[in-house]
């Protein structure tokens, strides 16, 4: 039933709000994460990108069925940014999915069927005091805090880039997902298909990711944040390519 796992159908859902802030790390520290069929997606030939997404889905179902029959799901992904060329020599930008949580075991034990992402279920807060939004787990220990109300955002102190239209050629998610079995020399592509995708720049004024101090990576820096909201989202059904 392996075969399961390899998105054997499409899914359609309803991104209330996806944000995302992207971490830039020197390339050579994030080269050792990724599978040796995939590449690293560079800026400036030095730095390499990871990014946290946190999605709240809704109505997450398999193409065609009623949207009553959907699913509501927060999604918790961190992601590196890569590239991939085909067997027919086409480059793809996407994402290499390192870790997934969600807040609800049924997304867990779905996702754990019919993909390769290796969810778990962790508990997930999200907290608006005043000016500010809070999204934290306890139990995965991250926290980010947003400032709602800043109208003129500068970059993150630190950035690579030099103003927001070269920051979003690293907002995620990208169109293509890459999962890699180095066993048997199989990619599994997944493509993204997405609507009026314009994201937004953020104020991040705080945040912390335990998963992302596991990884022992150094010089971090936050690279880019944004938020996108209300855009519908589908998924098409994966398609594997086997290297002799």
């Amino acid at each position: 039933m392996a075969f399961l796992k390899n998105h054997p159908f499409a899914v359609e859902a309803f991104f209330e709000s996806s944000i995302v802030l992207t971490f830039a790390v020197p390339k050579e520290q994030l080269e050792r994460l990724i599978p040796s069929r995939l590449e690293l997606d560079t800026f400036q030939d030095k730095w390499a990108f990871i990014a946290v997404a946190m999605v709240q889905t809704s109505g997450l179902r398999p193409e065609g069925f009623p949207k009553f029959m959907g699913n509501d799901f927060f999604l918790i992904g961190y992601r590196i940014f890569v590239r991939y060329t085909t067997l027919a020599g086409k480059r793809l930008r996407g994402l290499y999915i390192l870790k997934s949580e969600t807040d609800k075991k049924k997304m867990e034990v779905l996702g754990n069927i019919f993909t390769h992402y290796n969810y778990t279920t962790t508990d997930i807060q999200r907290v608006t005091e005043g000016d500010f939004k809070t999204i934290s787990s306890e139990n995965s220990n991250f926290h980010v805090t947003l400032e709602q109300t800043v109208t003129e955002i500068a970059l993150p102190e630190g950035s690579p880039f030099a103003d927001w239209k070269e920051a979003r050629r690293f907002a995620g998610p990208l169109p293509f997902t890459f999962t890699c079995d180095e066993a048997v020399q199989t990619v599994l592509i997944i493509e993204g298909v997405r609507e009026n995708w314009k994201p937004e720049p953020v104020k991040v004024e705080s945040y912390h990711f335990d998963f992302l101090k596991s990884l022992n990576l150094e010089n971090v820096v936050l690279a880019n944040a944004f938020e996108i909201r209300n855009i519908p989202y589908f998924w098409k059904k994966g398609k594997l390519e086997r290297w002799q």
